[in-house]
């Protein structure tokens, strides 16, 4: 997954600016400086061994599980107003500061970082590695997720109001019809991607941005399928969803639209910008 900590820093990107020009060569734009800041972390997300991969992706799903925690545990505690909602959302946040902010691989986000360099040099290897991180990731973030969300519910750690909200949960994600998950997913991958593309040049904002961009996922009720996951496998881990309806009504529209969002999306028109100013 891409880190976005980890990519160059502000200072680096217009340092790098600054010696291009003073060496009689074009000027890049700021989004061409981003870009290849992004890409080139791509290219070294694409050659990471698989078990590396595979483990920093399950520990993200178990971070992810802190979103429903957070936000369930407000929710308990709120009332059920639209002022509880506004606050109880700030929880969604929770589980992507710790992901990004501890430099774990979470799926979507690698749906903009690591399709970079495929964009830029579109290769049949590029792309098969691309598969395989998105595969190895994916699985990963699913498999922290349902150690979280079967430990939170059989764990003697929660009162009977809590597991209650934890339920409302689930079953709020599940009312939406198959279309909606799909339109959802869209919006939140392409959101998603919009905060990745703007860490690098964040600086010190870093934590802002991630809670801005979080929150209004959480806001709009946007699925996204590792912090979704979490709370349908609550669900059904509860004998109050089946697995089938976890695959077909929620994960896999859900799923399409995240990675429709922020790679065919967004991760293609940053893309096109960049490579039309070259």
């Amino acid at each position: 997954m891409s880190h976005p900590s980890n990519l160059t820093p502000p200072s680096r990107v217009e340092d790098d600016e600054h010696d291009l020009h003073l060496n009689g060569g074009p000027r890049p734009s700021r989004a061409a400086a981003v870009h290849e800041s992004i890409r080139e972390e791509g290219e070294t997300e694409l050659k990471r061994a698989a078990s590396a991969l595979f483990w920093s992706a399950i520990a993200a799903g178990l971070s992810m599980s802190f979103s429903m925690l957070a936000k369930g545990l407000l929710h308990a505690r709120l009332p059920d107003s639209d002022i509880g909602y506004l606050v109880e959302s700030f929880g969604y946040t929770i589980g992507f500061l710790v992901v990004i902010l501890a430099r774990q691989q979470l799926f979507t986000e690698n749906t903009v970082t690591a399709v970079l360099p495929v964009m830029s040099t579109p290769r049949i290897m590029q792309f098969l590695k691309l598969l395989k991180l998105w595969g190895v990731v994916l699985i990963g973030n699913l498999v922290g997720v349902a150690i979280s969300a079967y430990a939170i519910l059989y764990m003697p750690v929660f009162d009977a109001e809590t597991h209650k909200a934890f339920l409302s949960l689930g079953h709020h994600i599940m009312e939406n019809t198959g279309g909606q998950m799909f339109a959802k997913g869209i919006i939140a991958g392409w959101m998603i991607a919009t905060m990745v593309w703007l860490l690098p040049a964040a600086g010190g904002a870093k934590i802002w941005v991630i809670l801005i961009v979080t929150y209004l996922v959480a806001l709009g009720g946007f699925t996204h399928i590792i912090v979704g996951s979490t709370e349908v496998m609550y669900l059904m881990f509860a004998g109050q969803a089946s697995l089938g309806e976890y695959l077909f009504h929620f994960a896999l529209p859900t799923l399409a639209g995240n990675v429709i969002g922020g790679t065919f999306i967004f991760a293609l028109i940053s893309h096109a910008q960049v490579r039309s100013d070259t």
